[in-house]
């Protein structure tokens, strides 16, 4: 069974940092490419990065590009996404979730909710003074 639990949320001033990790477990995170997307009051879901199985080239949602990192340590099936200058309108409950890219590669170019089929429950990321 496919779990996915996210941590690292809390509130931070406008400026700071927060580093989110979304833990996975009941599948090799080797062949799977993970999506982090993000839900604010009121609002749709919202892609904001992807990170595909092979590591590299990561794809960033414009609103965040330049101050969030993406990355995976498939030994300790951890992804992590590392926000930097955050601003109040970062302020959601961000979500981990993941996609098989294995035996057909997922290309994380073109990264779509409705791709991906297991998720994990939300972190609570607020951006205040």
């Amino acid at each position: 069974q496919l779990q996915l639990v996210e941590s690292g949320g809390g509130l931070v001033q406008p400026g700071g940092s927060l580093r989110l990790s979304c833990t996975v477990s009941g599948f090799a995170l080797e062949y799977y490419a993970i999506g982090w997307f993000r839900r604010a009051p009121g609002k749709e879901h919202e892609g904001v990065s992807c990170i595909p199985s092979s590591g590299g080239g990561s794809t960033y949602a414009d609103a965040v590009k330049g101050r969030f990192t993406a990355s995976r340590d498939n030994a300790k099936n951890t992804v992590h996404l590392q926000m930097n200058s955050l601003k109040p309108e970062d302020t959601a409950v961000y979500y981990c979730a993941a996609v098989q890219s294995y035996p057909e590669y997922y290309h994380c170019s073109r990264f779509n909710r409705a791709d991906f089929g297991s998720w994990g429950q939300g972190t609570q990321v607020t951006v205040s003074s």
